[in-house]
Parts: structure tokens; C-alpha cells; sequence
């Protein structure tokens, strides 16, 4: 299945490599290039490259690209324009323009018709404070009618389903700003994840009237691409662009507070999730509550699914933050945080010797000689599970069925156990092997007086 989809990633890149040149060719043509009867050349929604003098019924690809910076995206937030009415209400107005024209290249040689509010995918980050009266003039500048949709609370005339703005239309929509929190927003017009597919979402968040504690605040839009239209995704990205924050990674400061508005609008897979390494973040599922609900590294949601992550990183290095579902990862949705610059980025993670006692030791995990094992106790040695290793090394799990060479008569009474493959140890020397696992109960009994884990 693996191959197949590489193989479908592929020829989508290379039909669109394709539809790129015939937009090009459609935009500047040169002398020969078109047929005497102005013939045109368009690329329909399926790659397909169409060359005629009448009217294209299906939509196309125009020439008019996307120019899009995640990295300025992610940290932008849109206020709108200020009011203050005559009973102390502040009003604000956004304007919001669908279109659904563009093309945008999504990855290295990879063209996408994304349909876009206010020309990127995600749109705009629309921000508020509790209490607010918000209003948003929405214009439909596409070839499809469209609607904005917006989670939270607001009268049924506002709820962008019924209310169908064709091309060319208008509509104004107009409610109070709760709950407090972040909410997804996104076309609401049938076929539904067509429309959302496609890029006709952003992010409406709500601030406490009291606000929220400082903090390095950003947006991540966790979002999937269909580029050859089978309904699964062939890229998928935090902010549309795959890769992106793995090659511009996220500068943040040791100690600096961070707070990440995290939402899923993946369409076809029925979940996503975010995992963090090398620290834990504080979780507010939907951000209406100020006390967050659990601390993890990995929370799992599904579409439009959404939250509010806060953490600080101690330490200095690069630190990744990518999907844990493996596909989703390998095919785009995985970024680094920079923290606290470009001077040592590697310390302590594989760029130099660790600080401490152990010293050199501490690099076992990069190549390094084993971490050693603390004096044992006198009681300790005198219990069986000692004297049944040769070093007192703790147990791992293991997974073939040889007995140790070098300590066999030693390990007779766990003759049923599991051994790993045989090691180069010579006989008579300290045994470097690991403890075998055994499902027996009384393995599971000595394990357990060394207090070790089978992992």
C-alpha cells in the first residue's frame, strides 16, 4: 500500500508539474502555441490539459499563485477594525474574500488548486476578546457558492449553512464573541469536504476578558492534502505546507512560556494527533476553561478538534513536534522548535559530551560505552536474582530462544526463558547479556524484588 501511494504522490506531482507549464504557456503563450482561432489551453480540476476555442465549463486552474509563508502565518492574528459603541460595546469588523482560483505549490514541483479565504490556506486568524460584538463581510469572489461557518455561539441566522452566497454574492454575518476559547471556521456548503478539502478554513479565537498570561503565542492548522483526487491524502503539514517547520524550524527561548492553538482539519482520516518531544504541555481541550485538563506530550483529535497547548522548554536544542500517527509524519506533518538560538543546539542531544558523573557514559544511546549499573547492596547480592546474573545488569526484553554460553549452568532453573542472540562474551567473564523474559510467574516475582521493567 506503501508503494501504491508513493507511486499515486508521483503522478500527482508530475500531472502538476505538467499543469504548471500549461498554466505558463496558457499566461505568456509564444507564436505557434495556440491554433490561429484563439485556442486556449486550460487544466481542469482532474490534471487534465484542455486546448479550445470555446467556453471551458469545467473549472480550471488560472494562472494567479498563492504566495503563502508559514512561518509568517503562525504567529499572525487578525484584530479587525475597532468601534466602540454608544453602550461601551467594542465592535469589530473583518472583511473576508472566498475564492476558489488559485493554485498554490504546496510541495517542491507540486501545484494545488486550493480555494482560499483572504488567498491563503488556512485563512485569516480571526481574534476577539469575550463580550465583543463581531462582524464579518463576506465576499465570494469563486466560480462555487460558498458560506463561512463558524464554531461557537451566534443566532441561526448567522450559521452560515442555510445562507448560500453565490458567486459574486455577499453576506454579513454578525454575533456576540463567546465562548472563550479557539474555533475552526470553514465553508459550509455541500459537497462538504470538498469545500474543506480543498482549503476553506481558518481559526477564530476567543481571548478571556482578563486575557490569558503572556506567552509566545502561535497557530497551527494541522491540515492533509489530496493532490490527485482519490479521497486520501498524498501530503500531509501543520500549516498546509509539508515539511515546512523541519526546514525553518520554530525559534522559541529556554524558559520563555509558549502557547500553541492547536486545530485539526484534516478531511478523509478520522483522526490526528500532536506529540511534543522532549517535554510536556499543559492541555485546555477547546480553550474554554482558564485550568488546563491533563499534562501529556501527545493528544489525539479528530476533525475540528481543537485546543490550547502551553509549555516551557528548559533545556537548549532542537526539539521535534510531528504526528504520531507514522503516515501522517512521513508524509509532511512533522516540525522542529529551536530553542534558544543556533548556539548549542546539540548539547546534551548527540552534539557533545553530557554534563555529570557519568560523563562519557551518558552517550551509550549515540555509540558510547554502557551506562554502569550503581554498587549493589549487600542484601541485594545475597538474593537469588542477583546471583543469577553474572553482572547484575537489569533486565530487558529479549526475543530468541538460545540459552547464554558463557552462563548456562547459572540460568538452568530459567531454562524456558528467552534469551537474546548469542553475544561474543567470553566464557568465565562478566555476562553483558540481558535478562531473559519469561511469562512464568516466578520470573515475573524476581523481576519485580530488583524493580525492573519489561518495557
Amino acid at each position: 500500500m506503501g508503494l501504491r501511494r508513493r507511486q499515486a504522490a508521483m503522478a500527482a506531482a508530475g500531472m502538476a508539474a505538467v499543469a504548471a507549464a500549461a498554466v505558463a504557456a496558457a499566461a505568456d503563450p509564444s507564436p505557434g502555441a495556440s491554433a490561429s482561432g484563439g485556442e486556449r489551453v486550460f487544466v481542469t480540476h482532474t490534471g487534465a490539459v484542455v486546448r479550445t476555442t470555446g467556453e471551458v465549463l469545467d473549472p480550471v486552474y488560472a494562472g494567479q499563485a498563492v504566495e503563502f509563508d508559514p512561518l509568517e502565518y503562525l504567529r499572525s492574528f487578525e484584530y479587525g477594525r475597532t468601534t466602540e459603541l454608544a453602550d461601551g460595546t467594542l465592535l469589530r469588523e473583518y472583511t473576508i474574500v472566498a475564492d476558489d482560483h488559485r493554485v498554490m505549490e504546496v510541495a517542491p514541483g507540486v501545484f494545488y488548486n486550493v480555494w482560499t479565504f483572504n488567498g491563503t490556506v488556512p485563512g485569516p486568524t480571526i481574534r476577539a476578546t469575550e463580550g465583543d460584538l463581531v462582524r464579518i463581510h463576506f465576499f465570494n469572489n469563486g466560480s462555487k457558492p460558498h458560506t463561512m461557518h463558524f464554531h461557537g455561539i451566534h443566532e441561526a441566522r448567522f450559521d452560515g449553512v442555510f445562507e448560500t452566497v453565490g458567486p459574486g454574492g455577499r453576506f454579513t454575518y454578525e454575533w456576540r464573541a463567546e465562548p472563550v476559547g479557539v474555533h475552526p471556521y470553514h465553508c459550509h456548503i455541500m459537497p462538504l469536504e470538498e469545500h474543506i478539502a480543498h482549503g476553506l478554513y481558518g481559526v477564530y479565537i476567543v481571548d478571556p476578558a482578563g486575557g490569558r498570561p503572556p506567552a509566545d503565542e502561535m497557530v497551527m492548522v494541522l491540515n492533509g492534502l489530496d493532490t490527485d483526487f482519490d479521497g486520501e491524502n498524498n501530503f500531509y503539514a501543520a500549516n498546509t505546507v509539508p515539511f515546512y517547520y523541519q526546514h525553518h524550524p520554530i525559534r522559541i527561548g529556554v524558559g520563555e512560556p509558549v502557547r500553541v492553538y492547536v486545530v485539526n482539519m484534516v478531511e478523509f482520516d478520522p483522526i490526528n494527533n500532536f506529540h511534543l518531544h522532549g517535554n510536556l504541555y499543559h492541555y485546555y481541550p477547546t480553550g474554554t476553561d482558564t485550568v488546563p485538563s491533563f499534562y501529556t506530550d501527545m493528544v489525539t483529535l479528530s476533525q475540528t478538534e481543537r485546543g490550547i497547548m502551553e509549555f516551557t522548554y528548559d533545556y537548549p536544542g532542537r526539539y521535534l513536534f510531528h504526528a504520531h500517527k507514522v503516515e501522517f509524519s512521513e508524509k509532511g506533518w512533522t516540525g522542529l522548535f529551536l530553542v534558544g538560538g543556533e548556539e548549542g543546539a546539540g548539547e546534551g542531544y548527540g552534539g557533545g559530551a553530557a554534563a555529570g558523573p557519568a560523563g562519557a557514559a551518558g552517550q551509550a544511546g549515540a555509540g558510547g560505552p554502557l551506562p554502569q549499573r550503581p554498587e549493589a547492596s549487600p542484601r541485594l547480592r545475597q538474593s537469588r536474582s542477583w546471583r543469577r546474573t553474572c553482572s547484575g545488569r537489569p533486565p530487558t526484553r529479549s526475543t530468541s530462544a538460545r540459552p547464554c554460553p558463557s552462563c548456562r549452568s547459572r540460568r538452568s532453573a530459567l531454562s524456558t526463558a528467552r534469551y537474546a542472540p548469542p553475544c561474543a562474551t567470553p566464557a568465565r567473564s562478566p555476562c553483558r547479556w540481558p535478562w531473559p523474559t519469561s511469562t512464568t510467574g516466578s520470573t515475573r516475582r524476581r523481576s519485580s524484588r530488583t524493580g525492573a521493567s519489561r518495557g
